[in-house]
C-alpha cells in the first residue's frame, strides 16, 4: 500500500511540476505532455535501466499513466491565476515528488538485495531524473547541477533505508521518513542553504585558451 501512495504522490507532484515548466516556456499541448510525463516518469526509466528492470515495466503501471495525463491536461486547461497560485507551491511539489520517489527508489533495490551504493543511487536517479529531463528539455540548467542543496536528501533516504534506520515493513516509519526529507527540502530552500561552489573567473579562461 506505502508502495502505491508514494508513486501516486511522485508521479502528480512531478507531473504538475512538469507541466507548469512547460508552459512557463510557452509549449503547446504536446510540450506540456511531454514534459508532465517525462518529469513524472524519467527518474523511473533511469533507474530501470541501472539496476537492471525491463522498461516495459512502465506500461504496465496504467493507472499511474492515466493519472499522470488527466493532472497534465488538467493543469494546461486551468486558467492562469490558478497556475499562479499553483506555482507558490512549486517548491514543496517539487519536494514531495523528490521525497516520494527516492524512497520508492531505494525500496525498489532494496527489494533486489542490492548493495548500499546501488540502493542510494536508485533513490537518488528515481528522485532527480525527471526533473533532469525536465529542466533540459526546458532549456534550464538542472536544478540537482546548481549549488542548491537536493540530490542530498535523495541520497539520505536511500542511506536510512538500507541501513534499516526505518523500518520497511512499518508504513508509519516510511511515512514519517517521507515527511523528513520534504520537510529537509524546504529547510534548505527556506535558509537558502548551498553547497561549496566554484566559479572560473574570465581571465582564467583567457589564460587557459592561450597555453
Amino acid at each position: 500500500m506505502v508502495w502505491e501512495v508514494l508513486n501516486m504522490i511522485g508521479t502528480i507532484a512531478f507531473a504538475i511540476s512538469g507541466a507548469i515548466v512547460a508552459l512557463e516556456e510557452n509549449y503547446d499541448l504536446f510540450g506540456v505532455l511531454v514534459l508532465g510525463l517525462t518529469t513524472a516518469f524519467g527518474g523511473g526509466i533511469i533507474r530501470n535501466l541501472l539496476i537492471g528492470i525491463p522498461t516495459t515495466v512502465l506500461w504496465e503501471q496504467e493507472l499511474l499513466l492515466t493519472t499522470a495525463l488527466i493532472v497534465i491536461i488538467v493543469v494546461f486547461i486551468l486558467p492562469n491565476s490558478w497556475i499562479w497560485k499553483w506555482k507558490r507551491w512549486g517548491v514543496l511539489l517539487d519536494a514531495m515528488g523528490l521525497s516520494a520517489f527516492a524512497i520508492q527508489g531505494a525500496l525498489f533495490a532494496k527489494s533486489l538485495q542490492h548493495p548500499l551504493g546501488a540502493v542510494m543511487v536508485a533513490a537518488l536517479l528515481t528522485g532527480i531524473g525527471g526533473g533532469i529531463i525536465r529542466d533540459l528539455l526546458a532549456g534550464r540548467k538542472p536544478l540537482v547541477l546548481r549549488e542548491e542543496v537536493y540530490a542530498l536528501w535523495a541520497l539520505l533516504a536511500g542511506l536510512i533505508i538500507d541501513l534499516g534506520w526505518a523500518d520497511i515493513e512499518n508504513p508509519i516509519h516510511l511515512y514519517l521518513l517521507f515527511g523528513l526529507i520534504v520537510l529537509l527540502r524546504m529547510f534548505s530552500v527556506h535558509f537558502n542553504l548551498k553547497l561549496p561552489c566554484r566559479t572560473l573567473p574570465e581571465t582564467d579562461l583567457e589564460e587557459r585558451r592561450q597555453l
